[in-house]
């Protein structure tokens, strides 16, 4: 692993999914960026540990044959600040995401800020956990279609009761350009914590009108962000509402 940015044109992306789901929550925004000529690799995590998560994730990108720019969505933030000195790695993009600096106690961050509702749908069960119907169609996938968000609740990946105990080692986030994408209408984590860590790292900013999944309710603006990564440029915090 290396803490030097890849130079040169970025033609591949790595999109993580976050806790709750998989990786076909970027079955929207995956045709947009093969329309832009991008080669995609949608990560699937175990969510069993940070762990098992990362290696899943650095094995995607292991695989890439030119820079890439690495995606994490919600938990997969996490992920993604661990994995991202990775040496094919040109620049992070962070979606409604967690983003932990090296060792943070990222749980106890987090209750600096308000509650989200979705906290109280979640349901252990057997060392796993999972978000309830109520809690999911209502909270995480609040502004989906509902035939669409019912899916989605189909194929939500049960998560390891510990799995959110997990702290990084490094902050990749100190070491690449970064993007993130704030979901003002989140309801599974606080608005107020994403403009926090959006602006910890200093990233390119933009604000949705979205649920939790603004890569399913807002796919261009997503993929467009991700091809401002591509493309290694910087605008000014953008204010992206409907």
């Amino acid at each position: 692993m290396s803490g030097t940015t890849p130079t040169g044109p970025v033609s591949n992306v790595v999109l993580v999914h976050g806790a709750y789901a998989d990786g076909s929550s970027w079955s929207d925004v995956i045709p947009l960026l093969h329309r832009a000529g991008i080669t995609v690799t949608a990560v699937q995590n175990p969510l069993t540990s940070l762990a098992d998560d990362v290696a899943a994730t650095n094995r995607a990108l292991d695989r890439q044959d030119g820079p890439t720019v690495l995606v994490g969505h919600s938990w997969a933030g996490t992920v993604i600040s661990e994995a991202g000195n990775h040496p094919a790695v040109a620049a992070l993009v962070y979606v409604a995401a967690r983003a932990p600096d090296a060792g943070e106690d990222f749980t106890a961050l987090a209750a600096r800020f308000p509650t989200p509702p979705a906290n109280a749908g979640l349901v252990h069960s057997d060392g796993f956990a999972q978000l309830s119907e109520q809690a999911f169609l209502d909270d995480f996938a609040g502004g989906v279609e509902a035939t669409r968000a019912r899916s989605l609740y189909a194929v939500q990946g049960p998560i390891a009761g510990d799995l959110f105990a997990g702290r990084t080692t490094v902050a990749a986030w100190r070491n690449r350009p970064c993007y993130y994408s704030v979901s003002t209408a989140d309801r599974t984590t606080a608005p107020e914590l994403e403009r926090f860590l959006a602006e910890r790292m200093n990233a390119t900013t933009i604000e949705v009108d979205s649920s939790h999944l603004a890569m399913v309710t807002h796919p261009e603006t997503i993929a467009d962000l991700i091809l401002m990564a591509t493309r290694g440029t910087r605008g000014p915090v953008a204010d992206s509402r409907g």
